[in-house]
């Protein structure tokens, strides 16, 4: 009868055997766990924490030679990194600053510009149709102006006055020589200033500019002669002698030259 072994038998061979070899090499495991898992206490020697390496600031504390050594030198590091870092940041601040202030000053010229060449175009644009105006005023100054034509006159003016033209100068108004083109002076004892008397053609004008000037007559006081409201001064002095009078020294003294002038040709002429 064949016998078979049992397989604790089976497991036991010869000292050379593989199920043997697992337990030639030993396994050292070391635990260094601060609390004891049996009894749940702190193990002696783990309350100090981890271990001090040999030549740090730490392995001897007592050393006064490595005393505050490391600390001093790192809040050192950090005050000049931090002094940079803010006058870095005050710099970009200024130049943002300054780049915003340059580009709002931009955009305000463009603005300005775009404006001043918009006006620019209306103005030329209107000018021209200043003749336009003309004729009308002229037919309806001579009747013509009825029917379909003054519908139209009128809807012509009526774009014009909506897009800035305006016009001016109308009798009674007070004469402006930036605005009134004087082409004949009079004077008045029922006018105590320059005054428009007549007007010969009405002005225009344009985002308050003058596109052309009013042709006016002006009247003005009896003490102001012609010559003043051509520029020169109307009041000299009182007592003097008014320009270009009779009783002027100037015109007086040429009065004299040329009389005299006169008796010395004729007398040669009545000799011949």
């Amino acid at each position: 009868m064949t016998t078979f072994g049992s397989g604790a038998g089976r497991g036991s061979r010869a000292p050379g055997g593989r199920e043997d070899e697992h337990h030639e090499g030993h396994i050292s495991v070391k635990d260094n766990r601060r609390i004891d898992p049996k009894t749940g206490q702190v193990r002696a020697g783990s309350a100090s924490g981890s271990i001090p390496q040999p030549g740090s600031a730490a392995a001897n504390p007592a050393d006064p030679a490595n005393a505050g050594q490391p600390v001093t030198a790192t809040v050192t590091a950090n005050s000049e990194e931090l002094a940079a870092a803010r006058a870095e940041a005050a710099e970009r601040t200024a130049d943002l600053q300054r780049l915003s202030a340059e580009y709002a000053n931009y955009r305000k010229r463009v603005e300005r510009d775009r404006l001043a060449a918009g006006s620019a175009g209306k103005a030329a644009v209107l000018a021209e149709l200043l003749g336009v105006c003309d004729d009308f005023d002229r037919a309806e100054e001579h009747g013509d102006l009825v029917g379909g034509f003054k519908n139209v006159a009128d809807k012509f003016a009526g774009a014009l006055e909506r897009m800035g033209l305006s016009r001016y100068g109308a009798e009674g108004d007070e004469f402006d020589p930036n605005m009134h083109e004087a082409v004949q002076f009079a004077t008045s004892p029922d006018v105590d200033h320059p005054t428009v008397t007549t007007v010969l053609r009405v002005g225009y004008q344009f985002d308050e500019r003058v596109l052309r000037p009013a042709v006016v007559v002006v009247t003005g006081p009896e003490h102001e002669a012609e010559p003043a409201a051509a520029g020169a001064p109307a009041d000299v002095g009182d007592g003097a002698a008014e320009f270009g009078s009779p009783n002027d020294p100037v015109v007086r003294e040429a009065a004299e030259v040329a009389e005299a002038a006169s008796k010395d040709g004729s007398e040669p002429a009545e000799d011949a």
